[in-house]
């Protein structure tokens, strides 16, 4: 089957992989250093996605391992297709296949679309220490999947998570974290502009500026304006 795969999205390809290239920063020292694109549009990959869904996950791996970068996002989407429909079981192990092959998921568009539809919706009901431990740590990557897997907590109104990791995040030095956790606040704000701005009138001053102007994107400009020249 992964074969099949593979052919048809190499028929789908059409968008010049150094534009990929350079819009994901896989040169040297970027981010995304060394990763490798064939030119599939997002669209296609999902289409793609959905012919796929008894795929197996020995197969799945091979396709995380590839080394290319629409090979893994093809595998975490059919997870994020699957998982819904899964029962508590299945579940747990499409869960724990995502959190051991984290390594893997090591561009944001990766986990931006697959994290919180996964971890975020598996730790609904469930402990949620394992965000903490991602959150400290020195993996780029897995601190994004910390900040952005309590997208789907804020869906639920559950803010504290969020506040929580933000906490620990404010003063991390990748600018790819301070565009995520100004994100969630925005998000958290979007269901309780109160809560965010009891955060926000705590921390905002030890914020970056790319963090603040994203959690504040949706404020009244005379509000925005008191944030950003520090007179809140």
């Amino acid at each position: 089957m992964i074969n099949e795969l593979k052919r048809d999205l190499k028929v789908l390809s059409g968008i010049k992989v150094k534009d990929l290239q350079r819009f994901f920063k896989t040169g040297k020292g970027e981010y995304g250093e060394g990763d490798i694109f064939i030119g599939v549009r997002m669209p296609d990959i999902r289409k793609v996605a959905k012919q796929y869904l008894g795929i197996s996950f020995n197969e799945l791996q091979e396709l995380l391992e590839s080394g290319i970068h629409e090979y893994r996002m093809i595998a975490l989407l059919i997870l994020t297709y699957i998982y819904p429909k899964a029962d508590e079981k299945q579940k747990e192990k499409i869960y724990k296949f995502y959190i051991k092959n984290t390594k893997y998921i090591n561009n944001w568009d990766l986990v931006d679309v697959t994290c919180p539809r996964i971890v975020g919706e598996h730790l609904l009901d469930k402990d949620r220490s394992i965000l903490y431990t991602f959150a400290k740590s020195k993996d780029l990557w897995k601190k994004r999947i910390a900040i952005l897997a309590t997208f789907t907590f804020i869906r639920e109104k559950q803010f504290e998570d969020t506040l929580n990791i933000s906490k620990i995040l404010l003063k991390d030095e990748h600018d790819l974290i301070h565009k995520a956790v100004g994100w969630m606040l925005r998000e958290v704000g979007n269901k309780n502009q109160k809560v965010e701005e009891e955060f926000l009138k705590k921390h905002y001053l030890k914020m970056s500026r790319t963090m603040l102007r994203y959690a504040i994107e949706k404020f009244e400009e005379k509000k925005r304006q008191s944030y950003l020249k520090g007179n809140v």
